[in-house]
Order: C-alpha cells, then structure tokens, then sequence
C-alpha cells in the first residue's frame, strides 16, 4: 500500500508562517507530479501548487508569491512554506501524489488525510 501524511498544520496569528510536510511511504517505485489542494468550510477542493518530479512548480494566484513548494526525492516528501498568512488561507491542506507502485503499472492518484491550517488573532 502507499501511504501519503501531511504535518505542520496549526494555528497561526496573521502574518505568521507555517511549513506542511507531507511524506509518501509503502511500496514506491516512482512519484510523479506531486501537489498541495485546500478545502476551506463550505467551498470545493482547490489546488495550491504543484511540483514536478525534476522540479518544475506551478502556483495558484491565491498563493499570491506567499507560497513555496518544493520536495526531497530522496525522502520522498513534498514540503509548503506558507508566509504572510492571512485568515482566508484558513482551510484543511491536502497532498497529493502521481505514484507508481511498480515499472510496469501506471500512476495512480494517492491523497493525504489533510492537515488543518487555521490563521486567526
């Protein structure tokens, strides 16, 4: 099985900063695209960013320059730094990964659990 777990979420005042970790384990051979979504209460999923698997990012304008993705291939784990947070940024943040568990099979879509970021005096 493959496993995707997000960390790093909290409370946070305005303006402050946060890192979400996010960490794939289980029987791995390759991660494509990986990415970060949010959910706030009541609105639908929407992506954050995105990385390619050499690197390549790609941003939603919500994240408006605040927002940096990267990853560790080695480690298998994606990483945001969120700053300058604002209390609209407020939403449960999920990763996702394009995963192949073996050469020979395709990718396969794989979600976290989610990690909730609350921004708020």
């Amino acid at each position: 099985q493959v496993q995707l777990v997000e960390s790093g979420g909290g409370l946070v005042q305005p303006g402050g900063s946060l890192r979400l970790s996010c960490a794939a384990s289980g029987r791995i051979y390759s991660i494509g695209t990986m990415g970060w979504y949010r959910q706030a209460p009541g609105k639908q999923r929407e992506l954050v960013a995105t990385i390619s698997s050499v690197g390549t990012t790609s941003y939603a304008d919500s994240g408006g320059g605040r927002f940096t993705i990267s990853r560790d291939n080695a480690k298998n784990t994606m990483y945001l730094q969120m700053n300058s947070l604002k209390p609209e940024d407020t939403a449960v943040y999920y990763c996702n990964a394009r995963i192949k568990r073996v050469s020979y099979r395709p990718e396969n879509d794989y979600w976290g659990q989610g990690t909730q970021v609350t921004v708020s005096s």
